[in-house]
């Protein structure tokens, strides 16, 4: 495996009136290409502001993040921004989906910004949904589909530029019990296919699935662990 993933001693700090809140210290990890990693740890512990800087929504304070052998760390918000949408899949808690428009239209939404044309755009989008076993729900607003339906629109929109990493924050949070466990099987068989997912959670049983585990606390690594009892699901369906 390749190494896909590298901090070096990073941290962020945040001013808030007189105080200085640390919200990671120094951090140095690193993910291969084809893993499936959970960042775990209760409100407070980091995960979230981590994967804020892995997903190039923010930089480090201090130290060096390296991506796909591109050091971002340095990078302007412009630059940030073409990394975001060349590298990484996004998967939201609240599946960030626009409301008007179809399932197709959603995930095809990306690739408006890579510049594709618009009949290109919607043969990819097409595969993308067919990945997610949803093509039959491509002209369905969202309003129009389950919890667990707009969520696999959400991951087909992740997938559609063929990202170097799935960053999924939450991707059960909003769902019931059945149907998170068919986001996760899907999780899984994305992951089977070679793809690199690193997912953000608080709930145990979620980071289970996952096949190595970061548990964060005030703003360290608490540990960083292989699992070595990988949660599988029979099917994906949701």
């Amino acid at each position: 495996m390749s190494r896909i993933i590298e901090t070096k001693n990073i941290s962020r700090q945040y001013v808030m009136g007189d105080n200085i809140v640390r919200a990671l210290q120094d951090i140095s990890i690193t993910i291969e290409k084809g893993e499936y990693v959970a960042f775990m740890g209760p409100s407070g512990s980091g995960k979230s502001t981590l994967m804020n800087i892995v997903g190039c929504l923010d930089t480090p304070s201090s130290g060096t993040y390296i991506l796909n052998g591109q050091v971002v760390s340095e990078m302007t918000e412009n630059e940030l921004a073409q990394v975001r949408n060349r590298e990484i899949g996004f998967v939201f808690q609240t599946f960030n989906l626009l409301p008007r428009a179809s399932a197709l239209e959603n995930v095809a939404l990306p690739l408006i910004y890579a510049g594709y044309g618009k009949s290109e755009r919607e043969e990819i989008a097409m595969e993308s949904l067919k990945s997610v076993n949803l093509e039959d729900r491509w002209h369905h607003k969202p309003n129009e589909l389950s919890g667990g339906q707009r969520q696999r629109v959400a991951i087909a929109r992740a997938l559609v530029n063929k990202p170097s990493i799935i960053l999924a924050d939450e991707p059960t949070g909003n769902l019931d019990t059945k149907t998170s466990y068919g986001i996760m099987a899907l999780f899984q068989e994305l992951h089977d296919k070679g793809n690199t997912i690193i997912m953000v959670t608080h709930e145990d049983d979620i980071a289970h699935y996952a096949h190595r585990i970061i548990r964060l606390r005030d703003g360290l690594v608490e540990w960083d662990k292989i699992n070595d009892r990988v949660t599988r699901q029979a099917e994906a369906t949701a």
